[in-house]
């Protein structure tokens, strides 16, 4: 095929993939295994305006890029060509020659794999794959997520789980081993959902994915990209949705990378003033193509239930991490709202909704941005789920704090429910919040060792009945004191001992009655779900609500106490008389299963009460389950 009759072949999408509108760009541009005029080979396309010339370097020609330059498809600034004598398997870069003569060896912006680090070349690869997840995405595609159960287990991949009797690479275990360890695991311990931090191909580990250099490339640290549909779809089978990190808001500067990659900026904008890193030129429309299309690929070849997508804030705001005035720089209507990312968004999730239904976007989003959960034609963002940071650092706060400063700050522990159905959140205790000196979540806690498991499993029962999705980073179910590190497995050695035992069996019991009680989840994103019975007993440090299904009937009564004392009769109003079942007691398993009566004793606005024995520091869930 020479270059006139690809261009007539591909002229629509060259159309679109110019205006910033096509969103299977990588099926047009890459490295593509095929068959042309009867001969089989590889077709290389890549977008690399203004350059002189392209030409590819590869294991097929002897890394001689002049003997194979690409041909330049008109005005598009796409460059294509192709090799009879290039197969899959072989490894190569294309050689860009700038517009001042320098040559640059680049990576494939759309590679399907890449050489593991620290080799930077891009992989020739088919991603054929027969999947047998059918069932699970008709599912997926009919059903109403937001009033679902949504309890997401973080992970990252290369340190759940380690072959300890193994030096270097071979210490990680595969996308195929992890299929048939964590996806067994997750399932066993009751979460709904794993969430993988970026998979994408990146160059440093200490980045824990988040600087990629392959946005179409699923990490060669683990397996290849078969593998890792291999374990998408065992937790498919397993009915474990899988969601992954994505990160569009900047990108790493190694030169191999996406940096000048011709020469200039062209799919970067600025540096980013704080990360080091490179900020994506949302306006320029091929940029919005590469991007889209990245978001469809995972959800296309992967099969991922959701993306959750990092850094929303530092894409939102034109000065954000800029401190000085002078450099400030303000949109249009005088304001510093980036209204180029924000469109990018909006077409996002309108691309995700169309093609993907029943596929979750959520946004780590931190600061008071409007509507990030609102669909586009209301104003919004359109992502389905926002991170909840102010739950998260409120939370955190108030159970670092000794117990005798809780009543001071009791408002630290129910503010949330100020603004709980402002968006649809979720509740993140997430890896961010066990590195960098922050402590571990259990370390966080206060009094000694045993009074900390109990402050641990208040807060899980508090996390787990609180209106919002919930996510929880590895390690945090069987109480690790350390800080996460990258480099090495998750202590599962402290299982050996008791009380680390206890509690990780403790996570698994909560976490199903969690699934199996549809009023902690059925009505999640409106007060029809959720009552106060006392909001407001900062001198004990004691909360009570309530949690309904959408059938009104047999609802949840949840009772935490985060103070140090504990109480023979706690007496706390209920909405509905009759017996009420003991379903989780953190502190004294001997309780659950025992019944309650409800007395005519008003209190707190309800005309009948219970009276709870309340241990020291502990979260309680009842259930009504009949009439008097």
């Amino acid at each position: 095929m020479d270059i006139k009759q690809f261009e007539k072949e591909n002229k629509d999408r060259i159309y679109l993939f110019n205006q910033g509108t096509y969103h299977r760009a990588y099926e047009l541009l890459g490295a593509h295994v095929t068959e042309e005029d009867g001969k089989k080979g590889v077709r290389f396309t890549v977008w690399a305006p203004g350059a002189k010339s392209v030409g590819v370097a590869g294991d097929f020609n002897g890394w001689n890029a002049d003997s194979f330059l690409l041909s330049h498809a008109g005005k598009s600034g796409i460059w294509t060509g192709f090799s009879e004598g290039a197969a899959e398997g072989q490894t190569y870069k294309f050689r860009i020659r700038t517009d001042n003569g320098r040559d640059l060896m680049k990576a494939d912006p759309y590679a399907f794999f890449s050489e593991m680090r620290p080799k930077t070349a891009s992989v020739i690869r088919d991603l054929s794959y027969k999947w047998h997840d059918a069932g699970w995405t008709a599912k997926r595609a009919a059903a109403d997520h937001l009033n679902m159960p949504k309890n997401i287990y973080e992970v990252h991949l290369g340190s759940w789980m380690r072959h300890t009797d193994r030096m270097g690479e071979g210490q990680y275990y595969t996308y195929r081993e992890l299929a048939d360890t964590l996806v067994p695991y997750v399932k066993m311990m009751g979460y709904t959902h794993m969430e993988i931090l970026p998979v994408m191909e990146h160059p440093l580990d200490d980045s824990w994915g988040y600087q990629v250099t392959g946005y179409f490339s699923a990490t060669a640290r683990y397996g290849c990209p078969q593998d890792l549909m291999y374990l998408i779809d065992e937790a498919h089978k397993a009915g474990i949705g899988v969601i992954l990190d994505w990160v569009p808001a900047h990108f790493c500067p190694d030169e191999h990378g996406l940096v000048q990659f011709n020469g200039h900026e062209l799919y970067e904008k600025r540096k980013h003033p704080q990360w080091g890193t490179l900020i994506f030129d949302y306006g320029r429309p091929e940029v919005r193509s590469f991007l889209l299309s990245s978001a469809r690929f995972w959800m296309d070849k992967y099969h991922a239930d959701g993306i959750r997508v990092d850094g929303v804030s530092s894409m939102l705001y034109l000065n954000f991490g800029i401190d000085d005035p002078a450099q400030k720089t303000f949109n249009k209507y005088g304001e510093e709202g980036n209204l180029e990312a924000v469109s990018f968004l909006q077409d996002l999730s309108r691309m995700t909704g169309r093609d993907f239904p029943g596929v979750m976007l959520f946004a780590e989003e931190s600061t008071a941005w409007p509507n990030v959960t609102k669909p586009p034609e209301m104003g919004g963002l359109g992502f389905h789920y926002k991170w909840n940071m102010g739950w998260m650092n409120d939370t955190l706060r108030y159970v670092s704090e000794d117990y005798i400063y809780r009543k001071h700050d009791h408002n630290l522990i129910t503010f949330s429910m100020m603004y709980a159905f402002s968006e649809n959140y979720i509740l993140p205790l997430s890896h961010d919040e066990v590195v960098h000196g922050k402590r571990s979540i259990i370390g966080r806690q206060q009094g000694d060792y045993d009074r900390q498991f109990n402050g641990l499993k208040a807060l899980a029962v508090y996390q787990l009945t609180h209106p919002g999705g919930k996510l929880n980073f590895m390690g945090t179910e069987i109480g690790q004191f350390i800080e996460w590190r990258f480099y090495e497995e998750i202590e599962w050695f402290l299982l050996k001992y008791d009380r680390h035992r206890e509690h990780h069996e403790f996570i698994m019991k909560l976490n199903n009655v969690y699934l199996r009680e549809k009023a902690l989840w059925e009505q999640d994103h409106g007060w029809e779900g959720f009552t106060w019975m006392e909001p407001g007993d900062a001198e004990r440090s004691i909360l009570a609500y309530v949690r309904r299904p959408k059938s009104g009937k047999h609802p949840d009564l949840v009772i935490v106490n985060f103070g140090w004392n504990g109480e023979e009769a706690y007496r706390v109003g209920v909405p509905v008389p009759g017996d009420w079942q003991v379903l989780i007691s953190s502190a004294d398993p001997s309780m659950e299963g025992s019944i309650i009566h409800t007395e005519n004793i008003p209190w707190s606005g309800q005309q009948q009460s219970l009276a709870v024995k309340l241990p020291t520091t502990c979260g309680m869930i009842l259930k009504h389950i009949r009439r008097n």
